[in-house]
């Protein structure tokens, strides 16, 4: 089993271009707690929330890790919920880095935010290029620290989608 995660910014094409790879190459797909989480609970997520947002996306992994597909793909990480919780609220759980750590991902794909625009869904509060740009650093410079394997993806939607499937095919050893 191959375990690709899509990760940086949001509104970068992440759960577009997951969607776009599991239709291309198959496997199965895991999308984000969090989006799920805040369309239940129709407020404002707080900062206590963040232990019951990661163990909910840490579950849905393991119910498709244990399905043991060629290709897991997972539309974000704990990586993602460690960074908007630092963003969000100056804090973040200990546990959820050290959790993140103990885990097997074989490539990540870090999305840019430059030459696709931001789009409002609801959920998302990054509209300044400049903040995404800053998320998109910090999630790159957590990668390189902690030696975890990633390919940045950037340009517009063809772009992204060409640069996604040729990493993944590689990944795959098609």
């Amino acid at each position: 089993m191959k375990v690709l995660v899509l990760t940086g910014p949001e509104s970068s094409g992440k759960s577009w271009l997951a969607a776009e790879l599991q239709q291309q190459l198959g496997g199965v797909l895991v999308g984000e707690y969090v989006r799920w989480f805040i369309e239940q609970e129709a407020r404002d997520t707080r900062l206590a929330d963040i232990p019951e947002i990661a163990r909910g996306q840490l579950q849905w992994e393991d119910d498709a890790r244990a399905l043991q597909p060629p290709l897991l793909i997972l539309d974000t990480h704990l990586l993602s919920n460690m960074l908007w919780s630092q963003t969000l609220f100056g804090d973040c759980p200990a546990w959820l880095e050290q959790a993140l750590l103990t885990r097997h991902y074989d490539l990540h794909l870090l999305l840019s935010p430059e030459l696709v625009d931001w789009t409002d869904d609801g959920q998302r509060c990054q509209p300044e290029l400049d903040e995404r740009r800053g998320f998109f650093n910090a999630t790159r410079a957590w990668l390189e620290q902690h030696r975890q394997p990633f390919q940045v993806i950037q340009g517009n939607w063809a772009e992204r989608r060409d640069q996604a499937l040729q990493a993944v095919t590689l990944l795959l050893g098609c």
